[in-house]
């Protein structure tokens, strides 16, 4: 087998179980390894340390697979770490109609690798070159345990491209899936496009934070930023929100947030969809002299790489120092970054900001993270990636 040894002192984040070995930590490489291989660590004393797959075109040189001595990475491997994963989430396969992660990649121990559910679906996204490797065998156990009606692969992403693999995208195993899927939320119920839609074709690390927006919307005047197929604002007006404006660029997520009223027998006199830029849209509001009682933000990342960490802080702080400015006083705020880059406390620096540029005194009621189904290894804590606040303005 082929072995990465590393230079000394770099084993440290290894011992900790981390699962990832970057390319400023390798000393020498004993062999030749193809893209995708199996390899071991060593320490530069030659102690073993992990398993993992190489990927010489990324700067994250190896993703462990495993970090006990003596397991094999073959066939069966696979099995028993998704089976254990599918499992784990067991709870949220009752409903044939609902939609859940079933392999969070890293946390679960399968590095790239994420498996979301819609209904009798799968969709598969392969981010790693070992990941992509195992393509056949992982669709081959997914479809033993779960006998989906199909499995449809949305690795049509540029990370990919640092792995040095194309984007793809395409039906793997059984079924091509229709051009919409029916899921349910609780009571909400949503259209999917899986084919073509963000992620997988939904945000499904958003759903108890959605549902908790019912808390608060009874009543309400709701602006909903980047709001794609409606989802927040659906449960608003679930929830008794007087009146939702959805603020979205994407025509085609308009059109499908509009079927989505319809799809849960909304009053359409309650909602209405401006189509435009998030940052645009919402200077206009202002200028017209606008107020809500409610606003969401859930804007997509801003922030892929530390070179774009000032920008992306400028965006953030800007989104919501307008949103400040067109909250009624005792208004609320759900605010989130899905920026991994951006920790906690640097967001709640920039809300901060936002607010006192905004001339605002604000409280935090509720901090907000990923779902369930998107767990995070204790020892891998960039899975934790969404983070969101409840925010009261006075």
């Amino acid at each position: 087998m082929v072995s990465i040894v590393l230079k000394p002192g770099r084993e440290k984040s290894l011992l900790r179980h981390h699962p990832w070995v970057f390319s400023g930590a390798i000393e020498r490489i004993e062999g030749d390894p193809q893209t995708g291989e199996t390899v071991q660590i060593l320490t530069d004393k030659r102690d073993f340390l992990a398993l993992g797959a190489y990927s010489p075109s990324s700067q994250i040189r190896v993703r462990i697979w495993t970090f006990q001595q003596g397991q094999t990475i073959d066939s069966s491997f696979f099995h028993a770490r998704m089976h254990k994963a599918i499992q784990w989430r067991a709870e949220y396969l009752t409903a044939p109609e609902g939609a859940c992660r079933l392999i969070n990649a890293e946390s679960d121990g399968l590095p790239g690798l994420v498996v979301d559910r819609y209904g009798d679906f799968l969709v598969c996204q392969f981010l790693s070159a070992g990941s992509e490797s195992w393509k056949d065998e992982i669709t081959l156990h997914l479809q033993r345990i779960l006998s989906p009606r199909g499995i449809y692969e949305r690795s049509d992403v540029d990370v990919r491209l640092k792995e040095g693999l194309e984007p793809r995208a395409g039906a793997l195993r059984g079924e091509s899936p229709p051009e919409l899927l029916l899921i349910e939320e609780g009571p909400c119920r949503f259209l999917v496009d899986v084919r073509r839609g963000h992620k997988t074709g939904f945000y499904l690390d958003q759903r108890d934070n959605r549902q908790a927006l019912e808390d608060y919307a009874q009543g309400r005047s709701v602006l909903n930023c980047f709001a794609y197929t409606g989802g927040f604002g659906i449960w608003a007006l679930k929830g008794g929100a007087g009146h939702v404006t959805h603020v979205e660029s994407s025509a085609s997520a308009v059109e499908l947030s509009v079927r989505n009223g319809t799809v849960n027998g909304l009053d359409p006199g309650r909602v209405d969809h401006l189509q435009g830029d998030a940052f645009q849209v919402l200077r206009e509001l202002r200028n017209a002299t606008r107020t809500f009682d409610l606003i969401v933000l859930d804007p997509p990342k801003f922030v892929d790489s530390r070179s774009q960490m000032l920008r992306g802080a400028r965006g953030y702080k800007d989104i919501n120092l307008l949103a400040f400015k067109l909250l009624k006083p005792g208004g609320i705020l759900f605010t989130f970054s899905c920026s991994g880059l951006v920790t906690p406390d640097l967001f709640q620096k920039i809300v901060s900001d936002a607010a006192l540029d905004a001339g605002r005194e604000a409280q935090i009621l509720r901090i907000l993270s990923q779902g369930p189904d998107h767990p995070t290894s204790l020892s891998f804590p960039e899975g934790t990636y969404l983070k969101g606040f409840v925010c009261r303005a006075s």
